[in-house]
């Protein structure tokens, strides 16, 4: 796993090979963010929450670009710890909410609005299609947040409230909800 750009930029971590996480390409990762890094001003220290983390590469993307407070959920065991691991070797605990749990669970019961929220289910799981309306639906965004759901090519989130945009690269795809876009298909 490799920290495209920000202050941990150009780091690179060994993800275990016991991970069953599916991470997001090096190539579709540095250009979504490039979307994100003209939408959203890094400069301003925003929070963000990252669901679904996998290997954390998202989170730590977040990190090394400024986010004050990243949140991170992970309900794999070997994930957690691998995330864990690589916090403490880039000395970013102190701006890292490190959760182990069903992502579903959390957003139930989800107190705390994030500036950015970024969701990378497996592409596999059941409830898939059901988890933008999930997000925007808990107290995790707020009326000024972005909302970014990686998914495979079957699904379309056009027609859902606050869809401003839609990104492929490659077999990876992106939608992105704007909390302030008055979208309401």
């Amino acid at each position: 796993m490799r920290i495209i750009r920000g202050k941990y930029g150009r780091r690179r971590f060994d993800v275990p090979t016991n991970i069953t996480a599916r991470p997001t390409t090096d190539f579709a990762r540095e250009n979504i963010f490039n979307v994100i890094d003209n939408i959203y001003d890094f400069d301003s220290e925003p929070t963000a929450l990252d669901l679904f983390a996998g290997t954390g590469a998202i989170t730590f993307e977040f990190l090394s670009r400024g986010c004050s407070m990243v949140t991170a959920v992970e309900k794999a065991t070997t994930q957690y710890n691998f995330i864990r691991k690589v916090a403490g070797e880039l000395n970013a605990n102190a701006h890292l909410r490190l959760i182990k749990g069903d992502v579903l669970q959390f957003l139930k019961s989800a107190t705390t609005g994030y500036d950015i929220v970024f969701a990378d289910p497996p592409y596999d799981m059941p409830e898939f299609g059901e988890i933008p309306m999930a997000v925007m639906q808990s107290k995790v965004v707020k009326p000024t947040s972005l909302f970014i759901i990686e998914h495979s090519k079957k699904y379309d989130f056009s027609s859902l409230p606050h869809f401003v945009e839609h990104r492929a690269y490659g077999s990876v795809n992106f939608s992105i909800f704007d909390m302030e876009s008055d979208n309401n298909c």
